[in-house]
């Protein structure tokens, strides 16, 4: 936006006003959109909300009693889509930024800190997480919630998703350790009633699961009774931890099984067997990459496995992980991602004359946008811009001193952009940031109360 609507109070009080009224309209002016969409490709003009859809994109567009916001200068983009994240572990970002391994992050985290959480401390984490999703452009995010000791503690991560008023997926797990009420996975019913009645609501539910019994045994792992559940939910299932030989050996028992397909997502998929993959392309199942996670914390190959997913005709995508030990952000993740799959393309043709199979830009903003949106069950709802979807857009200033000038829109999203560009984020028509800062946020609250979380978790011996 330009310089007078980016300061402008009274703008944003207009579209406050309006926010409940269902056939409230904004229309956004002059910008180059970068719609996702394949049949739109990027588009130069204007965009239309309605409520909380998107009702029409291209130039000169005219519409009576819209709020209109000036829009030049900047790229109109799709709001990102992060495929899983742990968001209770907030409060811990960074505590363990050098970890050596997977073994180190599960004892620490999930067999220590995770144990004395208290309801509080789950919604405090899952809040924070939320709030710098949306700081940062992602407008959909699922919480992968493995930390469901009561009824209360996954209650208090599903209303921290609703408060911040971000397109929020509930993946409900039971703990790997510790005491817990064994509530999980008969309670799912009952959160389901209570907070998912609507289909068309910001909030979804799945069942979030591991790959295998290694870590924390037989009922927190994936197979035909977790399948059953999900199925007489009607809802999808996220699968965490898949990765190596037992991995590969429990993805080839799921496909004889007949419970792949594409309302499930394999979280990682690390090192598995061409056989693997191949059970997995032809069913159709979806895969949420953790590029930094895997390079980072060092899962089997440390390889995102972005190359093997293609091959098999997957289009993946992309998520944050842990922030005990990684970056908060999708710019991250896809930079991460571009860098080390064309690396890999490079050297494996390194002196020999053959072809190059390079990833580009756009594919890494596709994985973070639209392919993330399918992945969480949301295709046909985000992930693009797109006329009927819902209104889940960034504004992001191409006139900045790191984005000037504007040569390639996806280049600049990729590879210049980050949080401190993104002037505006809005979630299903309504804003969430604005000028730059996160709305209805007290900061010195938050603050007190992260803070105040953290040292309870950390001064409180493990159960």
């Amino acid at each position: 936006m330009n310089a007078a609507d980016t300061t402008s109070a009274a703008l944003l009080d207009r579209l406050r006003r309006q926010s409940a009224d269902p056939s409230r309209r904004i229309l956004f002016t002059g910008a180059t959109i970068v719609t996702m969409d394949p049949e739109l490709g990027t588009v130069h003009g204007d965009l239309l909300v309605e409520g909380d859809t998107i009702a029409a994109i291209g130039p000169n567009l005219t519409a009576d009693g819209a709020v209109v916001v000036d829009a030049s200068g900047t790229l109109l983009a799709p709001g990102l889509v992060d495929t899983h994240r742990h968001a209770w572990e907030a409060q811990l970002r960074r505590i363990m930024p050098d970890v050596d391994d997977l073994g180190g992050y599960v004892m620490a985290t999930l067999a220590g800190y995770a144990t004395v959480y208290r309801p509080e401390d789950m919604y405090i984490g899952t809040r924070l997480a939320a709030l710098t999703a949306l700081d940062s452009g992602i407008t959909t995010m699922l919480d992968f919630s493995h930390n469901s000791r009561t009824r209360e503690h996954s209650e208090a991560a599903i209303e921290a998703l609703r408060d911040t008023g971000i397109r929020g997926v509930h993946a409900s797990m039971g703990p790997h350790f510790g005491d817990w009420d064994r509530q999980w996975p008969a309670d799912l019913t009952r959160l389901k009633d209570r907070y998912f009645s609507s289909t068309d609501q910001l909030l979804t539910l799945r069942v979030a699961t591991l790959a295998t019994d290694e870590i924390a045994g037989p009922a927190l792992a994936y197979g035909p009774e977790l399948a059953r559940t999900a199925a007489d939910l009607g809802v999808g299932v996220s699968v965490d931890a898949v990765f190596g030989a037992s991995g590969s050996r429990a993805v080839l028992s799921w496909a004889e099984q007949g419970i792949l397909g594409p309302d499930v997502t394999l979280i990682h998929s690390t090192g598995l067997s061409t056989e693997a993959w191949k059970a997995m392309g032809e069913s159709g199942t979806t895969v949420a990459l953790a590029p930094t996670s895997d390079a980072q914390i060092g899962l089997e190959t440390a390889i995102p496995a972005v190359d093997e997913a293609l091959a098999v005709g997957i289009r993946p995508g992309l998520s944050i992980d842990v922030e005990v030990a990684l970056a908060s952000d999708l710019f991250t993740q896809m930079r991460a991602l571009l860098a080390i799959q064309r690396m890999r393309a490079v050297n494996a043709a390194y002196g020999t004359g053959g072809d190059l199979s390079r990833i580009t830009t756009h594919d890494v903003l596709d994985f973070a946008t639209l392919q993330g949106a399918r992945t969480n069950g949301l295709g046909d709802v985000t992930g693009s811009l797109t006329v009927g979807k819902k209104a889940d857009l960034l504004v992001v200033r191409a006139e900045d001193i790191n984005n000037m000038p504007l040569n390639d829109p996806i280049g600049t999203l990729v590879l210049g952009s980050d949080a401190r560009n993104i002037t505006a984020v809005f979630v299903d028509g309504q804003p969430r940031k604005w000028e730059g800062q996160v709305l209805d946020v007290n900061l010195p609250e938050l603050r007190a109360e992260v803070s105040a979380s953290r040292d309870h978790v950390l001064n409180t011996p493990s159960k």
